[in-house]
């Protein structure tokens, strides 16, 4: 015996579901695109998951070019300092109005000092294609300037630019006399 309530249809005493019963009602339109949409949210987490990861080697390939480059610039900033101290002192044919003795750098000079430094402290082994940029020089006689060009290869991405990322540092160091 079935009996409808306010609610619907309902199982009577015998617990038997009658023809008009909720649970006997044929699948609607609603529950088909339910079966056709099952296994989108693997394809939404793998897509993430590809997402994901060109992230993350984005970033390893940029902070391993800033990384490199910084340690370009350190070694251009000692490479400056060393070609500032191989000055000459000019004694009277400097500046106008100049109270004493000058030091004086020369073009060759720094770019030798640097060059030597360099090889000093073994930065050919540390950087790939390490040179010395011929804007390297003493642009005033007073200042070095070593401007040193390297190329970075990052990790993962360099299937993708097999030549490297080349990495150009400048660094300028004056020479100064004091009493």
């Amino acid at each position: 015996m079935q009996t409808t309530g306010a609610s619907g249809p309902t199982r009577g005493r015998s617990g038997q579901r009658g023809p008009n019963s909720v649970l006997d009602a044929e699948p609607s339109s609603g529950t088909r695109a339910g079966r056709r949409e099952e296994g989108q949210v693997g394809v939404l987490v793998i897509g993430y998951l590809l997402i994901s990861l060109l992230v993350v080697t984005v970033v390893l390939a940029v902070s391993a070019v800033y990384i490199e480059h910084k340690k370009l610039l350190s070694a251009a900033d000692g490479a400056a300092l060393a070609a500032a101290d191989s000055y000459s002192i000019d004694v009277g044919t400097g500046v106008q109005g100049a109270a004493g003795p000058l030091p004086m750098l020369q073009d060759s000079g720094v770019e030798d000092a640097a060059a030597g430094y360099l090889a000093a402290v073994g930065a050919e082994g540390r950087f790939q294609q390490l040179s010395i940029d011929p804007a390297t020089g003493a642009p005033d006689g007073r200042t070095a300037r070593v401007v040193l060009a390297a190329v970075v290869r990052p990790p993962i991405v360099n299937v993708l630019v097999p030549a490297g990322i080349p990495i150009v540092a400048r660094a300028d160091a004056r020479a100064e006399l004091t009493r």
